[in-house]
Order: C-alpha cells, then sequence, then structure tokens
C-alpha cells in the first residue's frame, strides 16, 4: 500500500467527531465522505472543489437514511463547515463574506452556509485517489467499517433505495397542480425547523433546475438552441416563469427552457410569451442586426413539451406580460 493511501485511511479513521452522551459519536462527517465519494464515482463532482449542490445534499440524505441507527439530526450544514476541522478540507468563503458561526463556534445554518461558503477544496492528492476506482473503494470501505459496523450490510443498498422524498418531490413537480403544490410547501414550513425547510426547497430547485431542460429535450424553448457535451455541462436553464419567491411555484407549468441570454432577458422584461406561446420583444429594445439579435424571435412560436399538462402556464405568462415585460 502506497505511503499516500496510508496517510489518508489514518486520516479518515480518526476523525474529530462532536460527541453528545445519550447519542454517542456524530455520524455527519463520514456520511458527507461517503457523499462525495459516491459522487466522484459517479462524475457529479469531477475536481477537488466540493460544491454545496442539490445532488450532494440528496446523496448525503441518502446514506443517512439507510446507514445511521442513531438519533442524530441530519443537518447538512454541520459536517460540510465543521470538516474544517480536518486537514484535509479547506473551506473557501465567498468574496467579501464572512462565515457567521454561533457562540459555540458552529455555523448559524444551512441558508448562512450557502449564503457565505463558495466551496470547500479537498486535498488534491486525496481527490485523485478518490478518482481511482481501486484506491477509491479502499478509502470508502474504511469508512463503512470503521463508522457504521451495525449497518455495514446496508451499504450495498445505496443506489436501489434513493431518499424517501426524491421522487415524492419529482412527482409533484411534474403532476400536481400550482395549488396543490403550495399547500404542500405550507404543511411543511409547520413541520420542519428552518434548516430542515430551506434544505427541502434547495432539494427541489435543484430538482427543478434539473427536469425543465430534460421535458423540453436539453433545447431552448425559444431559440431551439440544443448542446450536448460529454464534461456533464449544462447549456439550458431552467426558468421560473413566476420567480419562486412570489410564487412557491416550482411546478413544471411556472417553468420554461432557455438559453442563458434568452434567460437573462426573461427575467429582465426585455421578452415575454403571450399566453398563446408567440414571443414578444420590448418595444425598449433597440439593437444592431446579429445573429444574436432579440427581434429576430418576435412572433415566433416556442417549443412545447410533449405533454399537454405540462405546458406553461397561460396565467403564468399573462403574469410575467403584466409585470415583470418592459412596454
Amino acid at each position: 500500500m502506497t505511503e499516500a493511501i496510508s496517510k489518508y485511511i489514518r486520516l479518515l479513521e480518526n476523525l474529530n467527531r462532536g460527541y453528545n452522551k445519550g447519542l454517542g459519536r456524530a455520524p455527519h462527517k463520514p456520511v458527507l465522505l461517503l457523499a462525495i465519494i459516491r459522487l466522484i464515482q459517479q462524475k457529479e463532482i469531477t475536481s477537488n472543489r466540493i460544491f454545496i449542490t442539490p445532488e450532494l445534499l440528496l446523496e448525503f440524505k441518502n446514506i443517512w437514511n439507510i446507514m445511521v441507527d442513531t438519533d442524530h439530526i441530519p443537518n447538512f450544514a454541520l459536517p460540510f463547515f465543521h470538516m474544517r476541522s480536518e486537514p484535509f478540507w479547506h473551506l473557501v468563503a465567498k468574496p467579501s463574506m464572512q462565515i457567521k458561526v454561533t457562540k459555540s463556534k458552529s455555523i448559524k445554518s444551512f441558508k448562512n452556509l450557502k449564503e457565505s461558503v463558495a466551496f470547500a477544496e479537498l486535498d488534491k492528492n486525496l481527490y485523485l485517489l478518490l478518482t481511482d476506482t481501486p484506491k477509491r473503494q479502499i478509502l470508502e470501505q474504511v469508512l463503512v467499517q470503521k463508522y457504521f459496523k451495525n449497518s455495514m450490510s446496508n451499504y450495498s443498498k445505496i443506489g436501489l433505495k434513493p431518499y424517501d422524498g426524491h421522487k415524492k418531490i419529482e412527482k409533484q413537480i411534474l403532476n400536481e397542480a400550482k395549488e396543490e403544490y403550495q399547500q404542500h410547501l405550507k404543511d411543511l414550513r409547520a413541520s420542519l425547523d428552518d434548516d430542515e425547510y430551506e434544505e427541502e426547497l434547495f432539494i427541489r430547485g435543484g430538482l427543478f433546475k434539473k427536469t425543465i431542460p430534460k421535458i423540453y429535450n436539453y433545447s431552448c424553448c425559444i431559440s431551439g438552441m440544443r448542446i450536448e457535451s460529454s464534461q456533464n455541462a449544462q447549456m439550458i436553464d431552467a426558468c421560473h416563469i413566476i420567480p419562486f419567491s412570489i410564487s412557491n411555484d416550482d411546478t413544471i407549468p411556472n417553468g420554461i427552457s432557455l438559453s442563458p441570454n434568452l434567460h437573462r432577458a426573461f427575467d429582465r422584461g426585455l421578452i415575454t410569451i403571450n399566453p398563446d406561446y408567440v414571443v414578444r420583444i420590448s418595444p425598449t429594445v433597440s439593437e444592431n442586426d446579429t445573429v444574436f439579435s432579440l427581434s429576430q424571435f418576435n412572433g415566433r412560436q416556442i417549443i412545447l413539451p410533449s405533454k399537454a399538462s405540462w405546458f406553461p402556464s397561460p396565467e403564468s405568462l399573462q403574469w410575467h406580460n403584466k409585470e415583470v415585460f418592459a412596454i
């Protein structure tokens, strides 16, 4: 065994973990590390920079539900922040942002984590080990055997049994009426604490961003632009017609797929889509005649999803016409 992998085996076997007299040592750090390892394996994580993503949060919850047999609370922000006490984990704050901590020097909330932390960096040598399948499997087994002795046999189920809420949320986004979806959020707000609710919204927003491009065949509904890449790079945005901050609506009819430049133009009211799905360009727009001009799309019928129930909501489009479109 190489010196490098021996070093990281020692570090992974001696994680600094919080202790609760009634619950024992906290499982949060090993769960987060297993989630990162699995996303590296799936090529969702492709560098040593670990960003706070819905995919990572979902994988964290999935592993927690299957492997953790204590009554600890699955707070994602805690290990992401406190892993900074490990020599292989380096937190990088967003420019001009200060990470707010409690009197006990813990992170204040998941919301604060997202707002203040840009990403965490794994040691490059550790990341390289995790991209090598045999070495990754060794380190993965170190974590499972050291910290989950009572549930080791469950680890093979991960991936076969997704996070309980995942498919349920997807079904709500794809099939529910706006009012039903909004009621689900009200019920969640009443039953979850602030951190759990913020995590839930983050996951739902991430699933919305993935689902909208998918049902539009990864094409911009106005320009038809479609770019595929082996680098897992997404070039089509999911755009809320009525912003989520106003609508509390992540259902498909409140979304359209747009290229980044048209997404920005839509959000700023330079373009809109009529309830009959025809594009209008704001009369405030003045531009030169290029292949990038907005005016070329004026009067164009947008591309629509395969199911009529997924078509953009005429009521939402009417709201955008009235409240956002610049006339």
